[in-house]
């Protein structure tokens, strides 16, 4: 088998990357369009990222934020993504970097796309397994461990994770 020099992994990575680079600065600079809202997974404990040692505690492996009403300060950079959000009442502030980020799913357009972490995983000195080569993909609404950014209360911690389905924050 031929060796690739031009590395096609990469530079589909990057560009999906760059989607999401471009719509979370657009949602930035004018806010959610319509239904729109995001579900980002990331490793928790991958280099650059910034939690507060409560939600590292909570999440020490990987980390789903909803982007949807409740936000604050949403700032893109290029190798990042910084955003305010309160969990528990308690408002943080979150630092990721897009290499971090395992996945994106906006459930309003069924749209998603996943990444591989393995070399964060590496990086981050985790074990975790990798995920599948970077991707588009058209999602149906899973059911999806989350760190909710809604506008209702988050449960009590039951001293487990909740199972969120997206449905409950449609309209019906």
């Amino acid at each position: 088998m031929a060796t690739d020099h031009i590395r096609y992994d990469v530079l589909a990575r990057d560009a999906l990357r760059g989607v999401l680079r471009k719509v979370l600065t657009d949602a930035a600079a004018n806010g959610l369009p319509g239904e729109h809202h995001f579900f980002i997974t990331f490793v928790s404990k991958a280099e650059g990222v910034k939690l507060s040692p409560r939600l590292l505690a909570q999440y020490p492996e990987e980390m789903t934020i909803i982007l949807q009403h409740q936000f604050w300060d949403l700032t893109v950079l290029e190798d990042r993504f910084e955003v305010g959000l309160s969990f528990g009442g308690i408002p943080e502030r979150l630092v990721v970097p897009f290499s971090a980020i395992k996945s994106f799913l906006d459930p309003s357009v069924k749209f998603g796309l996943q990444f591989d972490t393995s070399d964060v995983a590496e990086v981050a000195g985790e074990n975790l397994p990798a995920a599948p080569a970077p991707s588009a993909v058209a999602m149906p609404a899973p059911a999806t461990e989350a760190a909710e950014s809604t506008d209702e209360p988050p449960p009590p911690n039951q001293g487990g994770a909740e199972v969120v389905r997206l449905d409950r924050f449609r309209k019906k």
